[in-house]
């Protein structure tokens, strides 16, 4: 009788892991990392690609430091890559010396990285991060002002160029700074940003190993967008194209940006009357396969175990490590806002 009880107990046990793993299988991935609190406590290691990748043993960005405020903290969107999160802290220093009074600091990645539920299609690997082109205030920014305040434009009003009035020598040696660095892969920014940063250091031909990476993109014009290059120690890192060898892209690919074409969205051909395809949607299946691994990777006692300050130590955060909860577990996140911004119809094949 005992061990028919056994049985009947271990078989509704596996009936329950299948049905789990069924459900896993057809959920969104975006709703299960989306909804994720915590990193998974191990070696650091990306997966994947900047679009379609996860992270292992992300850490976060501190909410505050001497020259940094971390903004929509509701989202949780401050995990990286450790190298990520300490090229941002190196910034802030560096940018300080430079005039730049401290990064208001935006989405990172998620915990385990991975789809988000709302916005970008990229920071899925823990290496990409966002920074205002706001000049952070000689305050420290409530929780809620952090959530409210809006970053501020740097162009004029309706038009593809640079605001005299709010543009500074500052905002130009700041992404300077950021380009120098030989981890960083690219920085994105708005194309009349990048045609201010060729008006004021393209003349200058030994700065064209860091102009070339300033990349121009719509939308970066609140924020410019650093990607750091695949990390040592993660083989499953997909590296992006690298940007061209020569130059500092203040040419005809810039100008490119600056007809109607990128900047107009594709008509309906009349003669088509077949609906599009619903867009399918990508489970954790469609990620690579150590992203499942990395769900089920055990998750630290609390948050500050894992945020990267001076007393960050990874071996007290491993022997704290509890189940995680990441595949059912988690609360919704905010619903990020829509841009305002005109969508083109094509991105250059460089990006």
């Amino acid at each position: 009788m005992v061990n028919r009880i056994g049985l009947l107990a271990a078989l509704a046990g596996f009936l329950t892991a299948i049905s789990t793993i069924a459900a896993t299988a057809q959920t969104p991935a975006k709703e299960i990392f989306g909804r994720t609190d915590l990193p998974s406590v191990t070696t650091p290691e990306v997966h994947g690609y900047y679009t379609k990748g996860c992270l292992a043993g992300g850490v976060a960005m501190p909410t505050d430091g001497q020259n940094w405020q971390a903004m929509r903290l509701e989202r949780n969107r401050r995990w990286g890559h450790p190298q990520m999160i300490a090229l941002l802290q190196r910034l802030s220093t560096d940018a300080a010396q430079d005039g730049w009074p401290g990064l208001l600091v935006g989405d990172i990645s998620q915990p385990r990285g991975g789809p988000m539920l709302t916005g970008h299609r990229s920071h899925q690997v823990g290496l990409d991060a966002d920074v205002w082109l706001t000049k952070m205030p000689n305050r420290r920014l409530s929780r809620q002002e952090r959530r409210d305040m809006s970053a501020i434009s740097v162009l004029q009003s309706g038009k593809l160029t640079v605001n005299e009035n709010i543009w500074t020598r500052e905002h130009g040696r700041l992404l300077r700074r950021a380009a120098l660095y030989n981890s960083v892969e690219r920085v994105l920014v708005h194309p009349g940003i990048k045609k201010k940063m060729c008006e004021t250091y393209g003349g200058d031909s030994s700065n064209n190993r860091w102009m070339i990476k300033l990349r121009p993109v719509y939308g970066h014009h609140y924020h410019f967008h650093i990607r750091i290059k695949c990390p040592e120690g993660s083989p499953g890192c997909r590296a992006q194209n690298p940007v061209p060898a020569s130059g500092n892209g203040c040419d005809e690919t810039l100008d490119w940006w600056f007809t109607s074409e990128p900047w107009t969205p594709r008509k309906p051909d009349p003669k088509k009357k077949t609906p599009p395809p619903r867009p399918r949607i990508t489970t954790v299946a469609d990620l690579p396969p150590a992203c499942r691994v990395v769900l089920e990777q055990p998750q630290p006692a609390n948050e500050e175990l894992v945020t990267l300050t001076s007393s960050f130590s990874r071996t007290a955060a491993l022997a704290s490590s509890v189940p995680s909860t990441a595949p059912l577990g988690g609360r919704p996140r905010t619903t990020i806002p829509r841009s305002k911004l005109p969508v083109p119809a094509l991105r250059p094949v460089a990006d």
